[in-house]
Protein backbone atom coordinates (compact mmCIF):
# COMPACT_ATOMS: atom_id res chain seq x y z
CA UNK A 1 0.00 0.00 0.00
CA UNK A 2 1.38 3.36 -1.02
CA UNK A 3 1.27 6.29 1.40
CA UNK A 4 -1.28 8.86 0.37
CA UNK A 5 -0.14 12.47 -0.13
CA UNK A 6 -2.47 13.46 2.69
CA UNK A 7 -0.75 10.97 5.06
CA UNK A 8 2.66 12.38 4.22
CA UNK A 9 1.48 15.91 4.97
CA UNK A 10 0.08 14.74 8.34
CA UNK A 11 3.40 13.03 9.17
CA UNK A 12 5.35 16.19 8.37
CA UNK A 13 2.96 18.31 10.45
CA UNK A 14 3.31 15.88 13.34
CA UNK A 15 7.11 15.90 12.99
CA UNK A 16 7.17 19.71 13.02
CA UNK A 17 4.84 19.82 16.03
CA UNK A 18 7.02 17.40 18.02
CA UNK A 19 10.19 19.35 17.22
CA UNK A 20 8.56 22.55 18.55
CA UNK A 21 7.49 20.76 21.72
CA UNK A 22 11.02 19.47 22.32
CA UNK A 23 12.53 22.89 21.57
CA UNK A 24 10.28 24.70 24.05
CA UNK A 25 10.63 21.98 26.69
CA UNK A 26 14.42 22.28 26.46
CA UNK A 27 14.17 26.09 26.70
CA UNK A 28 11.91 25.86 29.77
CA UNK A 29 14.28 23.38 31.43
CA UNK A 30 17.28 25.62 30.72
CA UNK A 31 15.44 28.65 32.18
CA UNK A 32 14.43 26.68 35.28
CA UNK A 33 17.99 25.53 35.86
CA UNK A 34 19.30 29.08 35.39
CA UNK A 35 16.80 30.52 37.91
CA UNK A 36 17.57 27.73 40.36
CA UNK A 37 21.30 28.37 40.02
CA UNK A 38 20.78 32.06 40.81
CA UNK A 39 18.76 31.34 43.96
CA UNK A 40 20.28 28.18 45.40
CA UNK A 41 23.55 27.98 47.26
CA UNK A 42 25.67 24.87 47.59
CA UNK A 43 26.16 23.57 51.14
CA UNK A 44 29.91 23.57 50.55
CA UNK A 45 29.72 27.32 49.93
CA UNK A 46 28.22 28.11 53.35
CA UNK A 47 30.22 29.33 56.31
CA UNK A 48 30.27 27.48 59.63
CA UNK A 49 27.88 29.99 61.22
CA UNK A 50 25.38 29.60 58.36
CA UNK A 51 25.59 25.82 58.60
CA UNK A 52 24.96 25.91 62.34
CA UNK A 53 21.76 27.90 61.72
CA UNK A 54 20.50 25.04 59.57
CA UNK A 55 21.34 22.40 62.17
CA UNK A 56 18.86 20.98 64.63
CA UNK A 57 19.99 19.89 68.06
CA UNK A 58 18.09 17.15 69.83
CA UNK A 59 16.97 17.91 73.34
CA UNK A 60 16.75 15.05 75.76
CA UNK A 61 14.96 14.75 79.06
CA UNK A 62 18.30 14.47 80.86
CA UNK A 63 18.96 18.12 79.94
CA UNK A 64 15.95 19.45 81.83
CA UNK A 65 14.82 19.86 85.41
CA UNK A 66 11.78 17.73 86.24
CA UNK A 67 9.15 18.76 88.76
CA UNK A 68 6.02 16.87 89.78
CA UNK A 69 3.04 19.08 90.54
CA UNK A 70 -0.14 17.33 91.63
CA UNK A 71 -0.68 14.80 88.83
CA UNK A 72 1.47 16.54 86.21
CA UNK A 73 5.10 16.25 85.26
CA UNK A 74 6.62 19.64 84.36
CA UNK A 75 9.98 19.85 82.59
CA UNK A 76 12.06 23.04 82.61
CA UNK A 77 14.74 23.10 79.94
CA UNK A 78 16.41 26.38 80.97
CA UNK A 79 19.17 25.44 83.44
CA UNK A 80 19.19 28.79 85.28
CA UNK A 81 15.44 28.80 85.80
CA UNK A 82 15.42 25.10 86.74
CA UNK A 83 18.12 25.65 89.36
CA UNK A 84 16.28 28.65 90.81
CA UNK A 85 12.97 26.77 90.92
CA UNK A 86 14.60 23.84 92.70
CA UNK A 87 15.73 26.20 95.49
CA UNK A 88 12.15 27.31 96.21
CA UNK A 89 9.94 25.60 98.80
CA UNK A 90 7.71 23.02 97.11
CA UNK A 91 4.39 24.68 97.98
CA UNK A 92 5.45 27.99 96.43
CA UNK A 93 7.15 26.31 93.48
CA UNK A 94 3.93 24.42 92.73
CA UNK A 95 1.99 27.69 92.41
CA UNK A 96 4.56 29.09 89.96
CA UNK A 97 4.62 25.91 87.89
CA UNK A 98 0.83 25.63 87.78
CA UNK A 99 0.44 29.28 86.87
CA UNK A 100 3.15 29.76 84.25
CA UNK A 101 3.88 26.30 82.89
CA UNK A 102 0.39 24.79 82.97
CA UNK A 103 -1.46 28.08 82.30
CA UNK A 104 -3.87 27.78 85.20
CA UNK A 105 -5.70 30.75 86.65
CA UNK A 106 -5.50 31.66 90.34
CA UNK A 107 -9.02 30.31 90.82
CA UNK A 108 -8.11 26.92 89.30
CA UNK A 109 -4.95 26.72 91.38
CA UNK A 110 -6.87 27.62 94.55
CA UNK A 111 -9.42 24.87 93.87
CA UNK A 112 -6.74 22.24 93.29
CA UNK A 113 -4.58 23.23 96.26
CA UNK A 114 -7.58 23.93 98.50
CA UNK A 115 -6.70 27.49 99.46
CA UNK A 116 -8.13 30.98 98.94
CA UNK A 117 -7.66 32.89 95.67
CA UNK A 118 -6.03 35.77 97.51
CA UNK A 119 -3.52 33.37 99.10
CA UNK A 120 -2.57 32.01 95.69
CA UNK A 121 -2.17 35.53 94.26
CA UNK A 122 -0.06 36.66 97.23
CA UNK A 123 2.17 33.58 97.14
CA UNK A 124 2.62 33.86 93.37
CA UNK A 125 3.76 37.50 93.50
CA UNK A 126 6.00 37.00 96.53
CA UNK A 127 7.51 33.85 95.03
CA UNK A 128 8.22 35.66 91.76
CA UNK A 129 10.16 38.29 93.69
CA UNK A 130 12.10 35.58 95.51
CA UNK A 131 12.71 33.73 92.23
CA UNK A 132 14.07 36.92 90.66
CA UNK A 133 16.40 37.44 93.64
CA UNK A 134 17.69 33.84 93.44
CA UNK A 135 18.34 34.12 89.70
CA UNK A 136 20.20 37.43 90.14
CA UNK A 137 22.37 35.89 92.87
CA UNK A 138 23.11 32.85 90.70
CA UNK A 139 23.98 35.11 87.75
CA UNK A 140 26.49 37.05 89.85
CA UNK A 141 28.37 33.85 90.83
Amino acid sequence: MKPQPDDRQKAQAFDSYMKKILKYAARDHYGTMKRRGEREVSLSGLTGAELSELAITDKYFADEYAFDVLDWHVGVSDPDLGEALSELPSDKRDIILLSYFLDMTDKEIAERLKMANSTVAYRRTSTLKKLKKIMEENADE
